[in-house]
């Protein structure tokens, strides 16, 4: 099986397992914490379009396991983030960075912000190393090993 393929199947695994825990992810830190992750995620490689911003805040909207919260407040949380990666790279990273590390307190909260990453990282067909060592970095704020999910 080729690796795009593992993949694939690896992160419609994760959405299953999301669908499945949704009922126990309503938090306000689950929220931020995946809104801040997608923000990342999307400005990976140190910026972000609109065009990108767009497309990310479509799969927001339309993703299963976010469906607790009011889609328009989930974009705004997403675009409020991913302005201020984009104002400052370097410093937007720090601050978004902790909005993630406050989902540490619930390991299964914390797991799912894991997961909501890399869901939206593969969602274009490609979990490219930038994606890859942001998410990785966001599992060491939230005090999980990379290795628990092939990063």
């Amino acid at each position: 099986m080729a690796l795009w393929d593992r993949f694939k199947q690896s992160a419609q695994s994760m959405q299953t397992q999301l669908v499945a825990k949704k009922n126990d992810l309503k938090s306000g830190a689950f929220r931020d914490a995946s809104m801040a992750i997608c923000a990342l995620v999307a400005a990976a490689d140190g910026s972000i379009d609109s065009a990108e911003q767009q497309k990310v805040a479509q799969l927001i909207g339309s993703n299963e396991v976010l469906q607790n919260f009011d889609k328009d407040d989930l974009q705004r949380r997403f675009y409020a983030y991913a302005n201020q990666l984009a104002s400052d790279y370097q410093l937007g990273k720090v601050q978004v960075m902790q909005e993630v590390a406050k989902a540490k307190k619930k390991p299964d909260e914390a797991r799912a912000v894991i997961q909501i990453g890399i869901v939206i990282g593969g969602a274009d067909g490609n979990f490219d190393p930038q994606e890859r060592a942001v998410v990785r970095e966001a599992c060491f704020a939230l005090g999980i090993q990379p290795t628990e999910f092939d990063l």
